[in-house]
């Protein structure tokens, strides 16, 4: 993207697509099933009826991606949960994970349900390490160089997922939604990741409003494997 058109998309009204987790406090789910439950979840408001064409949603979606896109995790459980889960949005389920997603809010238009939401302490661990990459999934490889935390992670998940969206042929998107977006969040070897950022796959360099710095990249987008 040229600084012009940067530029652009800096003096265009900013939304935020939101996006909470589920944390129980004897229950938590696990690092990895979290990431790809939120990348999953920005993948089903971007396709969504209500996203497309004229439903309820279709103009604020338009808004958010003509500006910069941004996106911020935040966590609930209990009676939060429950709140949150009455607005209007997506609630999408991994393995543990629970991630909603809401269409997208003004920077300083927050509902009260989820302003009052703690970004912090999504701090989340995974127990083994992830298995194989199922076929048929796409890979959001992960930069072994940063140290994120679990909600900053979603959210460069997202971002990485829906890169990958903008990237596919209508054909290749038609296939991957009908599969239910099968997809896996991987930490790319060290010796690999270079490669992986040039290599002329999606890239998401992150504006570094929040951990890391600007213009870091953090996660490369591979497009599903043949099933």
């Amino acid at each position: 993207m040229s600084s012009n058109e940067t530029d652009l998309r800096d003096e265009k009204p900013q939304f935020v697509l939101p996006l909470v987790v589920r944390i129980e406090r004897d229950a938590p789910p696990s690092r990895t099933d979290a990431l790809e439950t939120a990348a999953r979840a920005v993948l089903e408001i971007l396709t969504d009826d209500r996203s497309l064409g004229e439903g309820e949603w279709a103009q604020v979606m338009t808004d958010w991606q003509d500006a910069r896109i941004r996106k911020v995790v935040r966590r609930a459980r209990g009676a939060e949960w429950r709140r949150a889960s009455a607005l209007p949005g997506i609630t999408v389920t991994g393995a543990e994970a629970e991630v909603r997603v809401f269409p997208p809010v003004p920077l300083d238009g927050w509902p009260k349900e989820l302003a009052k939401l703690q970004v912090s302490g999504t701090d989340l661990d995974d127990p083994a390490a992830p298995g194989p990459v199922p076929d048929g999934a796409a890979v959001l490889w992960f930069s072994p160089e940063l140290d994120m935390s679990a909600g900053k992670a979603m959210a460069q998940a997202g971002h990485g997922a829906q890169l990958l969206w903008w990237a596919m042929t209508d054909a290749d998107r038609k296939t991957w939604r009908e599969a239910g977006f099968p997809l896996a969040v991987r930490t790319a070897a060290a010796d690999a990741w270079p490669g992986l950022t040039t290599s002329g796959l999606p890239v998401v360099r992150d504006a570094g409003f929040t951990e890391i710095a600007p213009g870091s990249c953090t996660v490369v987008s591979a497009f599903p494997r043949p099933a």
